[in-house]
């Protein structure tokens, strides 16, 4: 049996303790992996996206300038707090506080076209990971693309990045996606699933 999800409570007193728990504003890696995620939607605008774990919002506002909308979702309400006050003024933005899968947003069938799933699997356990991706397989429009962004060293969180990445990537094949982008970095890994209408398959990493 897998280690359960963790709780919004760690969440919660993690930033109430620190206003930047994972040094996402500052830190080298975290600015890269900005740039490499984004790098994979270049020449691309989108209507609607879906942004899981959020944090503070420093993705949710570099998504602002590619979207119509965001929708930016934390279990996390200090974080959102912050997300906030960074997002004022940004056209489109929204926020959304839920523990998901159990408190995913309520959103109509193929709503987004775009869903951004980053350094936020790993903290699930592994059925929950299995249930978040059908919400995202009932949530996505035809041709739009999830991203993963997962870390890959090592972790004292219920799957490691390979693992949470592992099984997100199988329920999305199950669902009849593959995978159109997949490439490791020195600490984490970047993958994209789509549908058939998109590009075809490479190797999954493992």
């Amino acid at each position: 049996m897998s280690p359960p999800s963790w709780s919004r409570t760690i969440f919660e007193r993690l930033h109430r303790r620190r206003p930047d728990p994972w040094g996402v504003e500052t830190r080298a890696y975290e600015h890269d992996k900005y740039r490499q995620t984004l790098a994979v939607l270049t020449g691309r605008h989108f209507s609607f996206a879906l942004e899981l774990g959020c944090s503070i919002g420093m993705m949710t506002a570099r998504l602002a300038r590619r979207c119509e909308r965001v929708l930016a979702v934390d279990v996390a309400e200090a974080a959102l707090e912050r997300a906030r006050r960074r997002c004022a003024g940004l056209n489109g933005v929204s926020f959304y506080r839920g523990q998901v899968p159990d408190g995913f947003p309520p959103l109509p069938a193929r709503a987004c076209d775009l869903i951004v799933v980053s350094e936020m699997l790993y903290f699930l356990s592994r059925r929950d990971i299995r249930r978040l991706a059908a919400h995202c397989l009932r949530v996505r429009q035809a041709g739009a693309p999830i991203v993963l962004v997962n870390w890959t060293g090592p972790t004292d969180t219920p799957c490691t990045g390979d693992e949470a990445a592992r099984h997100f990537i199988n329920a999305c094949r199950a669902g009849g996606l593959h995978v159109t982008h997949a490439r490791r970095y020195p600490r984490y890994r970047l993958d994209v699933v789509n549908g058939p209408d998109s590009a075809p398959p490479v190797t999954d990493p493992t």
